[in-house]
């Protein structure tokens, strides 16, 4: 039986991040190169020799989605059948992925979307100074009291519940400052500031998020051919106007990660497959249910690994 596929958001990005797939595999080299073609100019030169560049919102976002979508290519190339996936999520960025693998939108609009979807949240982080914070070891009422006493300063939000004890919020900068000075006498441990541009999925965003719906109008999206689970409710949906909405509403609200695998976990699936870039989605499943498997596909050899399985 297939694996579902839980594609990364932003944040699994490194610099080189695709190229050995590239190396590797002719399908994966071609996919890359399309995408240079589509986005008219070289974001493989960004992702691969730029160094830090691949860190930039706008730049990440388009790489992680063209490495993830290389990386399905070539299982696909080795037998891998889209429509036998019993279901697919994506992190954030990630869901532009998996909607691309379950058939609802194409490789160029998707790339597209995603490159437009960066540059519009790294414009969004420039008007409204904002970040997030991680807060260790909170529950989800402990994360939204402790919003609560942020957005008394400015707008701050619950941005992510991804797992057990790994929640994080986001607004802007005097917000936080005020959550972070709060957060021990709410019972929560540590907090750590991330090294983001913005504070993602919260109202901070809702420049991005127009601009989003405005481009979303303007592109085809099918029915998916397999489940496809979103952030936004943590069910699956088909419903293609219900998903081009819930694509422009997502960078504002929260990430429903844990909700998301525990829909997959009640409908039986326990078997994940995660493309490149990286393990994150890995490492934060064995933190919802350690009995989940989640195989990596983060460099050539795991291929094989996949295969002979």
């Amino acid at each position: 039986m297939h694996p579902a596929l839980l594609f990364p958001g932003q944040g699994a990005q490194a610099p080189g991040m695709g190229r050995d797939f590239a190396d590797a595999f002719p399908v994966a080299r071609e996919t890359f190169q399309r995408a240079d073609e589509v986005l008219g100019f070289s974001l493989t030169n960004a992702i691969w020799n730029a160094g830090d560049e691949v860190n930039r919102t706008d730049i990440a976002q388009p790489g992680i989605f063209a490495t993830s979508v290389a990386v399905v290519r070539v299982l696909e190339s080795r037998g891998l059948d889209r429509a036998k996936i019993p279901l697919v999520a994506g992190l954030s960025l990630g869901e532009y992925t998996a909607l691309w693998c379950a058939g609802s939108i194409s490789f160029e609009d998707g790339l597209r979307l995603v490159r437009l979807r960066g540059e519009a949240m790294q414009d969004a982080s420039l008007q409204f100074p904002s970040s997030m914070v991680s807060l260790m070891g909170a529950t989800e009422e402990q994360a939204l009291t402790v919003a609560q006493v942020g957005a008394a300063h400015g707008i701050c939000q619950v941005a992510n519940l991804n797992a057990p004890g790994q929640v994080i919020v986001s607004g802007e900068l005097k917000a936080l400052d005020a959550l972070e000075a709060a957060a021990k006498d709410h019972g929560i441990r540590r907090t750590r500031r991330l090294v983001v541009a913005g504070g993602f999925h919260s109202e901070c965003m809702r420049p991005a998020a127009e601009r989003l719906k405005v481009a979303l109008r303007e592109i085809l999206i099918s029915v998916p051919r397999v489940p496809f689970v979103s952030n936004v409710t943590a069910v699956a949906t088909d419903d293609v106007e219900q998903i081009r909405a819930q694509l422009g509403s997502q960078v504002c609200a929260p990430v429903l990660w844990e909700k998301s695998m525990r829909f997959a976990l009640a409908r039986g699936i326990h078997d994940f497959l995660e493309p490149a870039p990286g393990t994150v989605l890995a490492g934060i499943m064995s933190k919802i249910d350690e009995t989940a498997r989640v195989k990596p596909a983060a460099k050539p050899e795991d291929v094989t690994a996949f295969l002979a399985s």
